[in-house]
Protein backbone atom coordinates (compact mmCIF):
# COMPACT_ATOMS: atom_id res chain seq x y z
CA UNK A 1 0.00 0.00 0.00
CA UNK A 2 1.50 3.40 -0.68
CA UNK A 3 2.04 5.47 2.26
CA UNK A 4 2.70 9.13 0.13
CA UNK A 5 -0.56 8.67 -1.01
CA UNK A 6 -2.56 8.47 2.16
CA UNK A 7 -0.82 12.07 3.53
CA UNK A 8 -3.35 14.43 2.91
CA UNK A 9 -2.25 17.81 1.59
CA UNK A 10 -2.87 21.14 3.33
CA UNK A 11 -4.59 23.70 1.55
CA UNK A 12 -2.85 27.30 2.47
CA UNK A 13 -4.80 30.41 2.66
CA UNK A 14 -5.33 32.17 -0.31
CA UNK A 15 -5.21 29.26 -2.69
CA UNK A 16 -8.83 27.94 -4.27
CA UNK A 17 -9.28 24.37 -5.47
CA UNK A 18 -11.80 23.44 -7.99
CA UNK A 19 -12.11 19.63 -8.45
CA UNK A 20 -14.08 18.47 -11.82
CA UNK A 21 -14.45 15.26 -13.30
CA UNK A 22 -11.62 16.42 -16.31
CA UNK A 23 -9.16 18.30 -13.92
CA UNK A 24 -8.42 19.50 -10.51
CA UNK A 25 -7.38 23.48 -11.09
CA UNK A 26 -5.47 25.23 -8.29
CA UNK A 27 -5.75 28.55 -7.89
CA UNK A 28 -3.47 31.05 -5.97
CA UNK A 29 -0.70 34.26 -5.48
CA UNK A 30 1.38 33.28 -8.44
CA UNK A 31 -0.93 31.69 -10.92
CA UNK A 32 -3.10 28.75 -12.09
CA UNK A 33 -2.04 25.18 -12.59
CA UNK A 34 -4.36 22.37 -13.92
CA UNK A 35 -3.94 18.57 -13.26
CA UNK A 36 -5.53 16.65 -15.46
CA UNK A 37 -7.55 14.13 -13.68
CA UNK A 38 -6.54 10.16 -13.30
CA UNK A 39 -9.50 7.54 -13.78
CA UNK A 40 -7.47 5.28 -11.40
CA UNK A 41 -7.88 7.77 -8.53
CA UNK A 42 -10.41 10.19 -6.29
CA UNK A 43 -9.38 13.46 -5.10
CA UNK A 44 -11.96 15.06 -2.36
CA UNK A 45 -11.18 18.24 -0.47
CA UNK A 46 -12.48 17.91 3.25
CA UNK A 47 -12.08 21.66 4.82
CA UNK A 48 -9.38 23.16 3.50
CA UNK A 49 -7.40 19.67 3.15
CA UNK A 50 -6.86 17.66 0.08
CA UNK A 51 -7.04 13.64 -0.12
CA UNK A 52 -5.96 11.43 -2.43
CA UNK A 53 -7.49 7.81 -2.80
CA UNK A 54 -7.06 4.72 -5.56
CA UNK A 55 -10.69 3.72 -6.81
CA UNK A 56 -10.03 0.16 -6.09
CA UNK A 57 -7.41 -2.25 -4.72
CA UNK A 58 -5.03 -2.82 -7.53
CA UNK A 59 -1.23 -1.95 -7.63
CA UNK A 60 -1.82 0.19 -10.43
CA UNK A 61 -4.37 2.23 -8.95
CA UNK A 62 -2.59 2.36 -5.61
CA UNK A 63 0.96 3.23 -7.44
CA UNK A 64 -1.06 5.86 -8.88
CA UNK A 65 -2.73 7.22 -5.50
CA UNK A 66 0.87 8.34 -4.76
CA UNK A 67 2.26 9.13 -8.05
CA UNK A 68 -0.93 11.98 -8.11
CA UNK A 69 -0.81 12.85 -4.59
CA UNK A 70 2.54 14.25 -5.01
CA UNK A 71 1.63 15.87 -8.28
CA UNK A 72 -0.78 18.02 -6.64
CA UNK A 73 1.17 18.56 -3.59
CA UNK A 74 3.78 19.96 -5.82
CA UNK A 75 0.66 22.19 -7.96
CA UNK A 76 -0.53 23.49 -4.55
CA UNK A 77 2.98 24.63 -3.39
CA UNK A 78 4.25 26.03 -6.42
CA UNK A 79 0.52 28.63 -7.01
CA UNK A 80 1.28 29.64 -3.45
CA UNK A 81 5.15 29.89 -2.81
CA UNK A 82 6.85 28.90 -6.20
CA UNK A 83 9.67 26.61 -7.29
CA UNK A 84 13.77 27.57 -7.90
CA UNK A 85 16.44 26.49 -9.19
CA UNK A 86 19.38 28.01 -8.62
CA UNK A 87 23.25 27.37 -11.31
CA UNK A 88 26.52 28.22 -10.87
CA UNK A 89 28.81 28.90 -13.74
CA UNK A 90 32.51 27.84 -13.05
CA UNK A 91 35.17 28.65 -15.64
CA UNK A 92 37.33 31.65 -16.47
CA UNK A 93 35.44 33.81 -18.71
CA UNK A 94 32.10 32.33 -18.46
CA UNK A 95 29.36 34.73 -17.84
CA UNK A 96 25.72 34.66 -18.09
CA UNK A 97 23.12 37.81 -18.35
CA UNK A 98 19.87 38.09 -17.77
CA UNK A 99 17.60 40.41 -20.39
CA UNK A 100 13.89 39.84 -20.17
CA UNK A 101 12.71 36.53 -21.42
CA UNK A 102 16.07 35.35 -22.73
CA UNK A 103 19.61 34.13 -20.83
CA UNK A 104 22.93 35.51 -22.62
CA UNK A 105 25.39 32.99 -22.12
CA UNK A 106 28.70 33.26 -22.49
CA UNK A 107 30.42 29.79 -21.78
CA UNK A 108 33.72 29.49 -23.75
CA UNK A 109 32.21 28.80 -27.46
CA UNK A 110 33.41 31.10 -30.06
CA UNK A 111 29.95 32.76 -30.27
CA UNK A 112 27.37 33.73 -27.04
CA UNK A 113 24.57 30.96 -26.31
CA UNK A 114 20.82 32.36 -25.81
CA UNK A 115 18.29 30.85 -24.41
CA UNK A 116 14.46 31.77 -25.01
CA UNK A 117 12.32 30.99 -21.53
CA UNK A 118 8.98 29.99 -21.85
CA UNK A 119 5.65 32.03 -20.83
CA UNK A 120 5.78 31.92 -16.74
CA UNK A 121 9.41 30.98 -15.79
CA UNK A 122 11.74 34.17 -14.72
CA UNK A 123 15.33 33.66 -14.89
CA UNK A 124 17.68 36.32 -12.90
CA UNK A 125 21.45 36.59 -12.35
CA UNK A 126 22.23 37.65 -8.99
CA UNK A 127 26.13 37.58 -10.33
CA UNK A 128 27.80 37.25 -13.54
CA UNK A 129 28.28 33.77 -12.39
CA UNK A 130 24.69 32.43 -11.06
CA UNK A 131 21.78 31.69 -12.27
CA UNK A 132 18.39 32.04 -10.55
CA UNK A 133 15.52 30.11 -12.58
CA UNK A 134 11.73 29.90 -10.97
CA UNK A 135 8.41 29.28 -11.58
CA UNK A 136 5.24 28.25 -10.36
CA UNK A 137 5.49 25.01 -11.95
CA UNK A 138 8.21 22.18 -11.08
CA UNK A 139 8.26 20.28 -13.85
CA UNK A 140 8.63 23.17 -16.09
CA UNK A 141 11.49 24.76 -13.60
CA UNK A 142 13.71 21.62 -13.49
CA UNK A 143 13.54 21.01 -16.78
CA UNK A 144 14.79 24.77 -18.35
CA UNK A 145 17.32 24.31 -15.88
CA UNK A 146 18.39 21.04 -16.96
CA UNK A 147 18.44 22.44 -20.48
CA UNK A 148 20.87 25.55 -19.47
CA UNK A 149 23.05 22.73 -18.16
CA UNK A 150 23.21 20.65 -20.85
CA UNK A 151 24.92 23.40 -22.93
CA UNK A 152 28.21 23.61 -20.86
CA UNK A 153 27.79 20.04 -18.39
CA UNK A 154 31.10 20.02 -15.95
CA UNK A 155 33.54 18.18 -17.39
CA UNK A 156 35.45 15.40 -15.10
CA UNK A 157 39.01 16.85 -15.26
CA UNK A 158 38.54 20.62 -13.90
CA UNK A 159 35.06 20.82 -13.32
CA UNK A 160 34.33 23.48 -15.71
CA UNK A 161 30.83 24.29 -16.70
CA UNK A 162 27.34 24.85 -15.34
CA UNK A 163 26.45 23.28 -12.88
CA UNK A 164 23.67 23.04 -9.72
CA UNK A 165 24.14 25.16 -6.85
CA UNK A 166 23.97 22.06 -4.66
CA UNK A 167 26.17 19.60 -7.48
CA UNK A 168 29.19 17.96 -6.22
CA UNK A 169 31.42 17.20 -9.32
CA UNK A 170 34.05 14.50 -8.47
CA UNK A 171 37.36 15.30 -10.35
CA UNK A 172 39.05 12.74 -12.06
CA UNK A 173 43.37 12.10 -11.89
CA UNK A 174 44.52 13.02 -15.42
CA UNK A 175 46.67 10.26 -17.03
CA UNK A 176 50.31 9.32 -15.96
CA UNK A 177 52.96 8.65 -18.41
Amino acid sequence: MSRVGKMPIAVPQGVDVKITPEAVTVKGALGTLSLPQNALVTVSNEAGVLKVAPVNESAEANAMSGTFRALLNNTVNGVSKGFEKKLTLVGVGFRAQAAGQKLNLQIGFSHPVVKDMPAGIKVETPSQTEILIKGMDRQVVGQIAAEVRAFRSPEPYKGKGIRYADERVVLKETKKK
